[in-house]
């Protein structure tokens, strides 16, 4: 992942900033500007189907289809007639699409397919450590750093803020990044949006 000439240019001025103006210490690390930078896929969205979640499927006028499904490790559900259908990055209204499409080509003249969620597990986030409600939580459509601390109920007393480490996946491999939360609160900086499966941990203070 390389950093643009704007971020540069903008990290640049950012730097000068601090050389006029004394109260401007902020210690940033690169990596998170790495973050930052756009990278081309197009965003992660909340609304799309993956492993582990439970949706509902109705064939209206037909009993004897649908029913609960657990999407499978490898992004598919088995459903009767069909067989197994690939729903890995589906909305439900895709699903519908796609069973729709399916069920007319040799089974049923005017299928009517509706699709629900009863839950969501592909899509979360995990905050631990020195927050007040440490946990896992839904992963929603722009979600931040700063929103995630938010559901975890805000940072203890005894969190040390700017030592706040995110664990990300890329390439295969984990990154562990610190993350500036008061350049974040200052402006600064911009306010880091998760992916699906990032992991916040904040420690303890060292007095």
């Amino acid at each position: 992942m390389s950093v643009s000439s704007h971020t540069l240019l903008r990290w640049g001025l950012l730097g000068a900033m601090c050389v006029a103006f004394s109260g401007c210490v902020t210690s940033v690390d690169p990596n998170y500007v790495r973050l930052l930078e756009p990278t081309g896929d197009a965003p992660p969205s909340a609304n799309t189907l993956g492993a582990g979640d439970r949706i509902a499927i109705r064939v209206y006028g037909e009993e004897g289809l649908g029913g609960e499904f657990v999407i499978s490790p490898s992004g598919t559900i088995n459903f009767p007639l069909t067989g197994k259908l690939q729903v890995d990055g589906m909305t439900c209204s895709g699903v519908e699409d796609e069973l729709t499409r399916a069920l007319r080509e040799g089974y049923l003249r005017r299928p009517s397919v509706s699709c629900s969620v009863l839950e969501f597990n592909s899509k979360k986030i995990y905050v631990f450590g020195e927050v007040k409600r440490p946990g896992t939580f839904r992963f929603d459509d722009n979600m931040t750093v700063v929103q995630a601390v938010t559901l975890a109920g805000g940072f203890s007393e005894r969190a040390s803020e700017n030592k706040t480490t995110i664990v990300r996946r890329l390439d295969g491999q984990k990154v562990r990044v610190r993350v500036p939360i008061d350049a974040i609160i200052e402006g600064e900086v911009e306010n880091l949006q998760l992916v699906p499966g990032d992991i916040l941990y904040v420690p303890e203070s060292i007095y």
